[in-house]
């Protein structure tokens, strides 16, 4: 595999991972709120390190987009749907 493969590859991939690990972040803020409500301020608290633990992979992950020369231009020819369980 070719780097310019490898480039282009992550120009799609890179936004993607990004927006899916937004959308992780809002689950597990909203699961940690039930947490703490309950009384569970332990499980909360993980779950708050893993909300910033995530916002940190973003910031390298946009870095990473940066370095690739940003999003892709072309159509994405299919989409990646990832069911989620909330309770």
């Amino acid at each position: 595999m070719d780097i310019k493969s490898t480039v282009e590859k992550m120009q799609i991939l890179l936004p993607h991972w990004i927006e899916h690990n937004h959308n992780h972040e809002a689950e597990f803020r909203q699961w940690a709120a039930s947490a703490r409500a309950e009384g569970s301020e332990n499980l909360a608290g993980f779950l708050d390190k893993a909300v910033a633990t995530m916002a940190t992979t973003n910031e390298i992950l946009k870095k990473a987009l940066t370095e690739v020369g940003g999003p892709s231009k072309a159509q994405h020819p299919h989409h990646h749907d990832h069911p989620h369980h909330h309770h």
